[in-house]
């Protein structure tokens, strides 16, 4: 009997194996020219009821070969330049020699649809349900530089691979085919791996896989590694071993992420503990050996430690490092040993990572604040920041993107997700969500099912189904919301104490959901700020009472603890003994929003023009860190050269909508007051309301805006040169559609003014292209044209040539008035964008230009501007210049040499210092979008 059962468990395990793909790789490192050399064997089994006539194979290595590919595209939209600007020899290839079946007939090959990364091997006769095909390739890989995906050759000459020989493509109820997008991730089903290299002797090789021999011979050395059940086998190929080996739990650990100087002892006891940790909690991991790289870690860090330079620690000796392996060690157990679609399912592996990771905190550091020892330090304790708890920032930053209406569903395909999302946010969620359905459960229930899901599909093809399955049955509660409202959708959550009723011992509070969704929430009895009462409400699908025991409640609160990521907590609160909901905290500096209170902060605020100089006074706002639908800002400041009062404030509230091209309704007034001149001052005052449209594929950068606004302006009367008009009004209205690009730019706006004195429209067009030659081609137009003009007395609603006089005073001028000195210099690219100063300067009917430019080295461009100027009563006048741009940081600073223009040679004139143009942006929300373009 036992050996007939030995015999049956022997036959279930050769059709398994029998079932999977095997490769067979025979390298060779070819350094003086950064190849590798490979001849390869792949036996391909049809998994399919359904007979082959083609086979497909993944060539990531190629994807570097062309700034066309699906990579290269990617890293435009991240404006990621380093790729397209690389040269031909730091980016990859693969050079493929032949294909053929079983080492005999040559077989046909393509790239289907011009995709570089994907091979198509047309079968010579159709491959049968069940039967293998072996396959003998013979192909050239030239190693792409490690700065693109941190993977590749370094500067040091170490070789650090990933997906580099090819794979077949998944057969899963058909192909599933997917281009290399540097997202960390490649969908093949699990194949055994036999990989032979021949390296230089002065090299190491490292690799997960298992090490069965290493042979020296003259010149080089042979090294043999094996592994079963694989989906990834990262290689590392370096001039010196800079990995540690250290056993644990019956695995060998194999690193070298940075250790902060850690005791190989203090490093042992943290891997054992970890490796045990996962062990406990999911189960055994079944490959021998772990390895993690400092590679792994950088692309996916832990966000905010990764960010402090290296002087500052914060933590406790060992915690980053802690933290660190950990996070990477669980992404490595979870990435090798669970064999779900990564491209559309990944936020299962997500959820159980992330709330591990929380778990593990919890569990060794209880008592870790966010900012660690930062939150000890006077004036920093003060923050609400400093409250935080190491783990809070999950729910924090996914909280950013729900906040700016970006975020998406968790079942969102990764190459769809923006950047944010994709690096930080939807894993965060995923595991803030888990951690949800914990606390809503009450229970272990969610712990084992984590661990049943691994121990059940280890090793095995899974769905996000199966996870869910396996919550759903041992969950003691409906958690269908879980899975509807949550994993798949992008609602937000929103609750709100509606209404509270005393009834003698008890009380009924009336819940509000504030959104289309079902889940549930915790409500809260308070009493000095402590918790006496706490139950959970479900099924809140508009508005539901419930009644609760009196228990000497002074305050009532909706998710008092935060369990639930919820959008708005601030209406969680009312009284019950106490007269207002919450109390009211001034704060000084912004901070993170305390939904226990109403806040206010202020803060010293500075801004600079040559009238009023150096202008500072504090700031009274709302704004917290994340950003919030309505928003105040009170901001008086003193001018230390106009020695009076200047400012702003300013008020507006936000409508947001969820998955619709109108995302979003924003409305407010402003006001401004600042000087114009030496002693006289300008007051702006304007009621604005703008209509905000996107293309639902959120990774597009397309957007149109439609701005109705109000501009009343009133100036004050100069002197020496009275005004005729210190005091007007213009209502505007302002199209504009926008879709930039780092590889292609184009913006269009259409404007419409109407005053008591005139009436004009303009049309503005810019486009910008950067080829794969590396050539940029910068083309702008502009038309705009009088309806009717009763101001014509002056140039003061004109439209400009080269400097607008900004009558609406939207721009950002240092010096606004000044005619001539180095503050009449400034520039902004706006209505006739010309850069020389020409005659007639201004067009009281019509005016048409053209403004283009090129490069001629890196950040060197020629520019030149042609247009007509028409004013009343005068024939048109055709003007040009023309000269060098210094583009130092695209449109942010920027300087303009004039060369040649209406007015002849500018170079050799006397005055030539004068001529010269310059963009500076110094406002800070203008450089913070700079850097925060290529994450939202």
């Amino acid at each position: 009997m036992k050996h007939l059962q030995f015999f049956l468990i022997f036959l279930f395990f050769s059709g398994c194996l029998s079932s999977q793909n095997a490769i067979d790789v025979s390298a060779r490192l070819i350094d003086s020219t950064h190849t590798i050399s490979i001849d390869q064997k792949i036996k391909f089994v049809n998994t399919e009821n359904r007979e082959l006539v083609t086979i497909y194979l993944n060539d990531w290595n190629n994807a570097f070969s062309t700034k066309t590919s699906a990579l290269a595209k990617r890293f435009a939209e991240d404006y990621a330049r380093r790729f397209h600007f690389a040269k031909d020899h730091e980016r990859g290839h693969t050079t493929i020699h032949s294909i053929k079946e079983n080492g005999n007939s040559d077989l046909d090959w393509d790239r289907p649809g011009n995709v570089v990364d994907l091979l198509r091997i047309k079968l010579q006769k159709p491959l049968k349900p069940g039967d293998s095909i072996n396959l003998n390739l013979s192909y050239d890989l030239k190693i792409p530089d490690d700065k693109f995906t941190r993977y590749g050759r370094d500067n040091e000459g170490n070789y650090k691979l990933r997906y580099w020989y090819m794979v077949p493509a998944p057969l899963d109820n058909g192909w599933k085919l997917y281009s290399h997008k540097d997202l960390g991730m490649q969908y093949v089903k699990p194949y055994s791996i036999k990989l032979k290299i021949d390296i230089p002797t002065e090299y190491y090789a490292a690799s997960a896989l298992n090490l069965r021999r290493t042979q020296t011979r003259q010149g080089f050395k042979t090294i043999n590694f094996e592994g079963e059940q694989r989906v990834d086998s990262e290689l590392y190929i370096t001039r010196s071993f800079i990995f540690e080996s250290i056993s644990t739990n019956g695995n060998q650990v194999i690193t070298n992420i940075k250790d902060e100087d850690i005791q190989f002892d203090i490093k042992n006891t943290l891997l054992e503990r970890t490796v045990g940790f996962l062990e406990d909690r999911l189960g055994e991991y079944p490959h021998k050996n772990i390895f993690i790289t400092q590679e792994d870690y950088l692309n996916s860090p832990i966000y905010g430690l990764n960010q402090l330079p290296s002087f500052i620690r914060p933590f406790p000796d060992g915690f980053q490092y802690d933290i660190k392996l950990f996070k990477t060690i669980t992404a490595h157990y979870l990435k090798n040993t669970i064999f779900i679609n990564p491209r559309q399912e990944k936020w299962v592996t997500d959820a159980i990572m992330v709330s591990l990771m929380m778990d593990y905190v919890d569990t060794y550091y209880p008592n870790m604040k966010l900012i660690g020892s930062l939150s000890k330090i006077i004036g920093i304790r003060w923050f609400h920041l400093a409250d935080l708890e190491f783990n809070d920032q999950y729910q924090f930053l996914y909280m950013n993107m729900a906040r700016l209406n970006l975020d998406q569903p968790l079942t969102t395909s990764q190459d769809s997700l923006v950047k944010f999302n994709k690096n930080i946010a939807n894993a965060y969620k995923a595991g803030v969500g888990l951690k949800y359905l914990e606390e809503f459960l009450g229970d272990e229930s969610v712990s084992e099912s984590i661990s049943e899901f691994y121990k059940k599909y280890k090793l095995k093809r899974v769905t996000d189904e199966d996870f869910a399955e396996i919550l759903q049955k041992n969950a003691t509660k409906d958690i269908s919301w879980f899975f509807d409202d949550y994993v798949n959708t992008n609602k937000k959550i929103d609750f709100k104490i509606k209404d509270v009723e005393k009834l003698g011992d008890s009380l009924k509070v009336t819940i509000q959901n504030r959104r289309d969704n079902n889940m549930p929430v915790s409500l809260y009895g308070l009493k000095d700020g402590k918790e006496v009462y706490k139950t959970w409400v479900e099924n809140v699908r508009d508005t539901l009472s419930v009644t609760i025991p009196k228990d000497d409640i002074e305050r009532l609160a909706l998710n008092y603890n935060q369990e639930i990521p919820e959008f708005n907590q601030r209406n969680n609160y009312a009284g019950v003994t106490k007269l207002l909901d919450k109390p009211i905290q001034f704060r000084l500096l912004q901070d993170v929003e305390d939904p226990r209170y109403h806040q206010v902060f202020f803060m010293p605020e500075f801004d600079y023009n040559l009238y009023d100089g150096v202008s500072i006074g504090p700031k009274l706002y709302n704004k917290t860190i994340l950003s919030r639908t309505f928003n105040f800002a009170i901001s008086p400041k003193y001018g230390f050269t106009s020695e009076t009062l200047v400012g702003s404030a300013s008020i507006y509230n936000a409508h947001q909508f969820e998955n619709k091209e109108l995302y979003g309704i924003y409305y407010g007034i402003g006001g401004t007051r600042f000087s114009y001149g030496y002693d006289l001052f300008y007051e702006k005052f304007t009621p604005f309301l703008t209509f905000s449209f996107r293309n639902s594929y959120l990774r597009s950068n397309e957007r149109q805006r439609l701005l109705l606004r109000n501009v009343n302006v009133r100036r004050d009367q100069n002197p020496e040169a009275p005004l005729l008009q210190p005091d007007y009004n213009v209502f505007n209205v302002n199209y504009s559609y926008s879709n930039p690009n780092f590889l292609k730019h184009l913006t269009a706006s259409f404007d419409y003014q109407l005053s008591d004195k005139f009436s004009k429209v303009a049309i503005t067009a810019e486009y910008r292209k950067l080829f794969t030659n590396n050539r940029q081609i910068n083309l702008r137009f502009f038309s705009g044209a009088f309806l009717y003009n009763d101001a014509r007395s002056n140039d003061y609603f004109s439209f400009a040539l080269d400097r607008p006089t900004d009558y609406m005073f939207d721009y950002n001028y240092y010096g606004r008035s000044q005619g001539s000195g180095l503050f009449s210099q400034q520039i902004i690219v706006a209505e006739g964008g010309f850069k020389s100063q020409l005659q007639p300067e201004y067009a009281n009917e019509w005016i048409a230009t053209v403004n283009a430019s090129t490069n001629i080295w890196n950040w060197i461009y020629a520019y030149g501007d042609v247009g007509v100027v028409k004013n009343k009563g005068e024939s048109g006048e055709l003007l040009f210049d023309s000269g060098v741009r210094v583009s130092l940081v695209q449109d942010y600073f920027e300087l303009f040499f004039p060369v040649y223009s209406s007015l002849g040679w500018e170079v050799g004139q006397p005055d030539y210092d004068q001529r010269v143009r310059f963009i500076v942006a110094l406002d800070l929300n203008t450089l913070i979008r700079l850097f925060t373009r290529r994450w939202y």
